[in-house]
């Protein structure tokens, strides 16, 4: 079956290790600039319900309260060999129609931004409605521009980011990304056993050193007991973890649930922060990586089980 795909679908290379591509548009919306200059109403943020990355910059937005800033956009669940696509929500409650153009498909953004572009359509992005183009797809710099750019226009003045803390910060997002946001996609889009079991357990020894981490002094937060872009970036992959990546990636050799009650901990403080669980779409979620990834699924069963009871 996944010999068939679409290219768009495949995930995986020859070795059977899993790539994830490298972010083309990489622009920063500054004060004082010309090009993007932080504006009410003028950028516009593409994202999915079901994708952690960007997942992570409508936390960030809503912990910022930039609802009045700057409005989100989000396709449909179902990624098809065509890529991300847009729905009208009294067919996809959740999803929204493209407000500009009145695209059906991400990849006609894309093109309207760079003609030439060869890539995958991922998201999220952030889009300039004055300059028509992409400012940034890169789920990391976007969260960062979230947490400090748009601050003339807001009272909250939280910072995920403080420069006290940001060598620290740097250091824990590393292993993070690599053995844990990113690791689950490795295990889980890998094509080869020994490929597979390398990852996966990586993924856990990773996951044991986070709860090592909370266990100090029931400490609320990954860094110095302090609410940072670490945790953030690090939620929208543990709230999919038991619902979707347990059995969807393979991921089993413990649950969150049952084995990690620190970062059970951890995980519900975040979920009730002020707008974090508006940003959780359990049924995007599901259904995007079940009835998506023909890969690995290709009769697109999803899974009943999996959800923490405190979402219920």
């Amino acid at each position: 079956m996944s010999g068939n795909l679409p290219s768009i679908l495949k995930f995986a290379d020859q070795t059977g290790e899993y790539k994830r591509q490298v972010s083309t548009f990489r622009d920063q919306i500054e004060p004082g600039s010309a090009k993007f200059p932080p504006a009410v109403g003028r950028y516009r943020l593409y994202i999915s319900h079901a994708c952690p990355w960007a997942n992570r910059t409508a936390i960030v937005r809503a912990l910022k309260n930039l609802e009045k800033v700057i409005d989100v956009i989000a396709v449909d669940y179902l990624m098809t060999d065509k890529g991300w696509h847009f729905s009208d929500p009294k067919t996809t409650p959740g999803s929204d129609v493209e407000p500009q153009y009145n695209f059906n498909y991400l990849s006609e953004l894309y093109k309207k931004a760079n003609p030439n572009y060869s890539g995958r359509y991922t998201v999220p992005v952030l889009w300039d409605s004055v300059n028509e183009t992409i400012v940034n797809n890169e789920s990391s710099e976007i969260i960062r521009m979230l947490n400090t750019c748009f601050d003339e226009f807001i009272d909250n003045k939280l910072n995920f980011y403080p420069i006290e803390l940001q060598s620290k910060i740097d250091e824990v997002n590393s292993w993070i990304y690599d053995d844990i946001n990113n690791g689950v996609y490795k295990a889980g889009f890998a094509t080869k056993q020994n490929v597979y079991e390398d990852h996966c357990i990586k993924v856990f020894k990773a996951l044991d050193k986070v709860e090592n981490v909370l266990l100090g002094n029931n400490q609320k937060y990954l860094i110095n007991d302090t609410l940072t872009e670490a945790d953030i970036r690090l939620f929208t992959t543990i709230i999919r973890f038991d619902p979707v990546y347990v059995g969807h990636f393979k991921c089993n050799l413990k649950t969150i649930q049952n084995d990690y009650p620190n970062i059970m901990r951890w995980l519900k403080n975040l979920y009730f922060l002020n707008g974090v669980k508006e940003t959780i779409n359990m049924d995007h979620i599901k259904k995007h990586y079940y009835m998506s990834h023909l890969n690995i699924n290709p009769n697109k069963i999803y899974s009943l089980g999996g959800v923490y009871k405190f979402m219920q």
